[in-house]
């Protein structure tokens, strides 16, 4: 499978690779033996236009299991993506975990560099999640745009990416799909990082085994189907990002897969002259073969790339014990049949 990019300007990877070593085997939670499907309440309200609360605009997104349209408070005004899930697509038992997970961690992470879950809908043939809405777009997208992103604003970004990881690692959720294409920028040009279809809960000191996300930012040690630190994974991820900023072009790429592994497991990558010896030495303490000797957030903060601008990640807001700004009662187990069924608390499989 090629996951490539010219030397000249990034390129959009192939699909997710899923069990990207084919000797991994994803091991499932324990499921109910029956086919599982998703469940069928009492319809809500709907219409082509309105959804309970909101009216449904444009479509601004496509996924694997639906749209992404923009929605719109009918009291507030406030502008809302509304991710809607086709229960028709979401049968098999792998697809409604990515789903129940990435709602469970969704609801699990406040912070303001990760996107909100504001809210679930559901109707006989949907799931609409109302989540916050990033009117910026993809990084991936602002890089294309300007072809690369100059350092003391890559540094900036890379300050929210870092805050946003750390919480999410804070939480014993490691991501395991970093990539430009998800983060997404808000009106104040602040990144928000989505899609947890593909992360995991994780013990202190546990390693995981599971090979998933998209190959150029995949860490040695999962393409080559060991097991790995949640944590030194996604800060590898966090490599790839920062040289695609800088650069405007990823630093692994090859049209071969198995050369493209090579190069990976070599940490074989060429940085160009035009970025300075500062951000060449951050990117090389993250792109470190050994996860054991590679950069942690504290390496990061430390260094004097990350250090040349003050910190430019937003501060949490307080918020009153026992209030996160959702509906709980939407959120409980009814949203998915016996969705602790699944058993997405840590699992020795990863």
């Amino acid at each position: 499978m090629a996951c490539i990019a010219s030397p000249v300007a990034i390129r959009r990877p192939s699909p997710v690779m899923v069990n990207m070593v084919p000797k991994t085997v994803v091991v499932a939670s324990p499921v109910p033996s029956a086919r599982t499907t998703l469940p069928q309440r009492s319809p809500h309200a709907v219409s082509n236009k309105n959804l309970g609360h909101y009216i449904l605009g444009k479509t601004i997104g496509e996924g694997t299991f639906g749209k992404v349209k923009l929605g719109r408070h009918i009291l507030t005004g406030e502008r809302v993506a509304v991710k809607v899930l086709e229960k028709e697509r979401i049968q098999e038992v792998a697809d409604i975990e990515r789903v129940a997970r990435e709602v469970q961690l969704l609801k699990l992470i406040r912070h303001p560099h990760v996107v909100q879950l504001y809210e679930i809908i559901e109707t006989k043939g949907q799931l609409y999640l109302i989540m916050e809405y990033a009117s910026g777009g993809e990084l991936f997208d602002y890089i294309v745009q300007n072809q690369r992103v100059p350092e003391p604003e890559a540094c900036r970004f890379f300050h929210q990416i870092i805050a946003g990881v750390e919480k999410i690692h804070a939480m014993n959720v490691v991501h395991r799909d970093l990539k430009p294409e998800n983060l997404l920028l808000d009106e104040h040009r602040c990144i928000k990082i989505v899609d947890f279809g593909l992360s995991n809960r994780f013990n202190l000191g546990q390693l995981l085994k599971t090979a998933c996300g998209s190959p150029c930012y995949a860490p040695p040690e999962m393409v080559s189907g060991q097991n790995y630190v949640p944590q030194m994974c996604d800060l590898w991820s966090c490599g790839v990002i920062l040289f695609a900023m800088v650069c405007g072009f990823l630093p692994f790429e090859d049209s071969n897969t198995s050369a493209l592994y090579k190069k990976i497991l070599a940490a074989n990558y060429s940085p160009p002259s035009f970025i300075s010896e500062s951000v060449k030495e951050l990117i090389a303490g993250l792109l470190t073969v050994d996860p054991s000797a590679r950069f942690t957030i504290a390496d990061v903060r430390g260094h004097p790339w990350y250090q040349q601008i003050s910190e430019a990640s937003v501060r949490p807001k307080d918020l009153v014990a026992g209030q996160c700004g959702l509906d709980e009662d939407v959120l409980q187990v009814q949203t998915f049949c016996r969705m602790d069924s699944f058993s997405f608390a840590p699992q020795s499989q990863g």
